[in-house]
């Protein structure tokens, strides 16, 4: 089979492996129809991950048809279309069951990541019973590879971590696919002030089409504008969605007495947390590794119209043009690219 791995001081390839087989009685195989470029991937190409392990095949999301199943998987039978959750998880170590299904100790965050990812024809889903979800009949495909991440990690590392309650302000530092999907998120708990920041127009244009009720094109004058929508006061929820420094420090700048910061960004260097100015303004900070347990509900979510983030996707790449597709992505302000789609079919 084909797949694309990542060699190493950023060079990918789309390379020959075999394809894979049952190594365990939980696994299953998935025959891939369709996958997504995230922004993890581009951390990694970046050597922001160094947990990640070269040659292995990228990708952590997708939708794809079970194959075959190992003896112990008794949710999904071959033939079924199914969501691939981006964690895997055994549903009954200690952390799985404090629903910190991303630090499994059998599990976590393994495709993509120190096994063999999405980014292929096949690929071997490990835990299956619990690490596979149901497509939901009626749902565009397309929109339904969203579901394997990135709008979990919205609602689980965003809104619900950041304490989103109804009538606050909320501030989405970042409006790219997660910054946007946070965005979303938010909204299902009705805040009355939904703050948008980011340096991208096109990228702004998106988070008001999302339903952001306020945007600010980052800058100089960035606390000075919130400032002015919050009556002084900052927001009571400040999601930071980017993974840098400079957008971590300005989140502090942002918070209100009494907010949360929760940090989404994956960062690959330190940032400087500035308690000089925070130590007594009664203000949590969170982080947190997407953990998936809201995918059910997203999913229902999704068949019931209630979430419609169809708009996140912007380009369509057979796989045959994943490279191409990864040269889109990088370059994504100047191709004005949110979510691309990687199609097997």
């Amino acid at each position: 089979m084909k797949g694309l791995a990542y060699l190493g001081n950023g060079e990918i390839r789309v390379v020959e492996r075999t394809k894979p087989t049952i190594l365990a009685t939980t696994d299953a195989i998935v025959k891939m129809l369709k996958t997504t470029i995230c922004g993890t991937d581009m951390h990694i190409l970046q050597d922001h991950v160094p947990t990640f392990t070269e040659g292995r095949i990228l990708g952590h999301e997708g939708v794809g048809v079970v194959e075959s199943v190992g003896s112990s998987v008794t949710a999904f039978v071959p033939g079924d279309v199914v969501v691939i959750a981006c964690i895997t998880s055994c549903g009954t170590c200690s952390f799985c069951r404090r629903g910190i299904l991303s630090h499994c100790s059998s599990g976590g965050w393994v495709l993509g990541h120190t096994d063999d990812g999405t980014q292929a024809e096949y690929v071997r889903v490990q835990q299956a019973n619990i690490s596979l979800h149901h497509a939901p009949k009626g749902v565009d495909l397309n929109v339904l590879v969203l579901a394997s991440d990135i709008l979990e990690t919205g609602l689980e590392c965003g809104a619900m971590n950041g304490r989103v309650q109804p009538g606050a302000s909320v501030a989405v530092v970042g409006a790219g696919p997660v910054g946007l999907s946070a965005l979303m998120a938010s909204q299902l708990f009705s805040p009355s002030v939904v703050i948008s920041i980011d340096l991208d127009e096109n990228r702004l244009a998106a988070a008001s089409a999302f339903g952001a009720t306020h945007t600010v094109r980052s800058g100089s004058g960035t606390v000075k504008q919130v400032m002015e929508i919050t009556n002084g006061l900052g927001v009571d929820t400040v999601i930071e969605a980017v993974g840098s420094s400079v957008t971590f420090e300005l989140c502090q700048q942002l918070v209100a007495v009494g907010g949360t910061i929760a940090n989404i960004g994956v960062h690959g260097a330190k940032a400087d947390l500035h308690l000089e100015n925070l130590w007594n303004r009664n203000i949590m900070i969170t982080t947190r590794l997407i953990d998936t347990v809201t995918t059910p509900t997203v999913l229902k979510l999704l068949e019931s119209g209630r979430l419609n983030p169809k708009g996140l996707i912007t380009h369509y790449f057979r796989f045959q043009d994943i490279l191409q597709g990864y040269n889109t992505f990088r370059a994504a302000a100047q191709n004005k690219a949110l979510k691309v789609i990687i199609d097997f079919d």
